[in-house]
């Protein structure tokens, strides 16, 4: 018998890895864990519904999970129905692709007042995902605020804006469409600490913001470059085109449409205020130093708001006994490897940065490291796993059963969706009888 390895994790980082091992080692036998019923990870709980497109990686990763030597087991959490040292001693190798799944904090005053959502929870709202089905977050408020100047600030600032028929036709989390359906918020900002050229999203998230049904985006002219000269060479081919789009959302007026989309810069929040709930943001003005660096000025300014959400970046959880940088928020690890046998991929690797695709070579590095392993004839690998699952009565779930899970899903859609998500794990269990 090959080489068994077992993934924690069946996100990007996850099938990456199982795609580049099977292709690298024909005879090896791969596991993919995951504590949720469904696979994909954030390509199911992190892609922003109106964004079918990105979703589509999931079919090539599909092929890879119905592979005659890949498993997908579902519904098993390590660290609560099995331990990274129990699977140690069940395969020859064992890969870390659990992601980044916890909200970094903004380290102010006031976070923690009901109506502050990290980007995590709040984006796993909408998205249907088991952990944040109850957050219900209130949005019968004018005004919202949003913190962060990536895509997933755009994300999160655009589902707001749109009508309750724009978002009906994706697979939002069927309750999360109902709210937005109803809310009556007129104003959304969105506050990064640096300037537009400083800013991480990308051109074809920045263009969608001139394509809402209900929403017009306005940004101040005197915060863009005074012409395409003071634009900055970082390598970035997307920097001329957000800066385009931006100069046109600046000749926009805040009457053309009723919801108002602010893009604010040069922005640090200070302090949130309230008492039983959020009612304002204190923020202060910046500015950057020579060096880039951002620098406080000192005034400030305070926005009635009811709702924060914060994207302004996730980190990985800790696993017993596995080493842990706390400083990066990431697993310990030297190109991908923490000691022999045990490796790390994705974001539980390099933290959250990047594209789907930006996991790619993570699982090429996995398959090397994995290359230069022998098999130990003493370890059990699938069968010891499914002995002792079977033991512990843990109700695994298949892909097979995924793709009932699914089909069932596809079967409740309505206004045009590609599904309705259940959005609890029982639901799911249900479903396959």
């Amino acid at each position: 018998m090959g080489l068994t390895v077992a993934i924690v994790g069946s996100g990007p980082g996850g099938f990456y890895s199982a795609a580049a091992l099977i292709k690298e080692l024909p005879d090896c036998r791969v596991d993919i864990l995951d504590r949720l019923p469904t696979p994909f990870g954030l390509i199911r709980a992190g892609v922003a519904p109106d964004h079918q497109s990105s979703k589509k990686i999931a079919k090539i990763f599909e092929r890879t999970a119905q592979s005659e030597q890949v498993r997908f087991l579902g519904n098993v959490e390590v660290g609560r129905d099995i331990s990274v040292a129990e699977l140690r001693g069940l395969y020859d190798a064992v890969v870390l692709a659990t992601g980044a799944p916890r909200d970094r904090r903004l380290g102010i005053p006031g976070e923690d007042l009901p109506g502050v959502y990290g980007s995590s929870e709040f984006v796993g709202w909408y998205n249907a995902h088991p952990d944040f089905n109850e957050l219900a977050p209130n949005l019968e408020t004018g005004s919202a605020v949003v913190i962060g100047a990536g895509n997933v600030a755009l994300d999160v600032a655009r589902l707001l804006a749109k009508t309750g028929q724009e978002v009906r036709a994706t697979d939002m989390a069927h309750y999360a469409a109902d709210a937005i359906d109803v809310s009556p918020i007129r104003d959304i900002y969105v506050y990064a600490r640096r300037g537009p050229l400083q800013a991480a999203f990308t051109h074809k998230e920045v263009k969608e913001f001139g394509e809402l049904d209900n929403a017009v985006t306005l940004v101040d002219a005197a915060l863009l470059p005074a012409d395409d000269a003071d634009l900055e060479d970082k390598g970035r081919g997307s920097q001329t085109k957000n800066i385009g789009y931006l100069r046109d959302y600046a000749r926009n007026k805040g009457d053309e449409k009723p919801v108002r989309i602010h893009m604010e810069f040069f922005a640090m929040p200070v302090e949130i205020l309230g008492g039983d709930q959020v009612s304002a943001i204190r923020m202060e003005r910046t500015r950057l130093d020579d060096n880039g660096r951002v620098v406080p000025t000192g005034e400030t300014f305070e926005l009635p708001c009811n709702i924060v959400v914060a994207c302004i970046g996730t980190q990985s959880t800790p696993l017993d006994n596995v080493a842990y940088d706390e400083k990066a928020q990431r697993f310990l690890n030297e190109d991908g490897r923490i000691e022999d046998g045990l490796y790390v991929a994705g974001w539980a690797k390099r933290g959250p940065s990047g594209t789907i695709a930006t996991n790619f070579p993570d699982g090429n590095q996995v398959a090397d490291f994995v290359k230069a392993l022998t098999p130990d004839s003493f370890k059990q690998g699938p069968a010891g796993l499914d002995q002792l699952l079977a033991d512990r009565g843990v109700r695994v779930v298949t892909f097979e059963d995924w793709k009932r899970i699914e089909a069932a899903e596809e079967a409740g859609a309505t206004h045009g969706a590609p599904r309705r998500k259940f959005t609890t794990i029982p639901e799911m269990i249900k479903t396959l009888g």
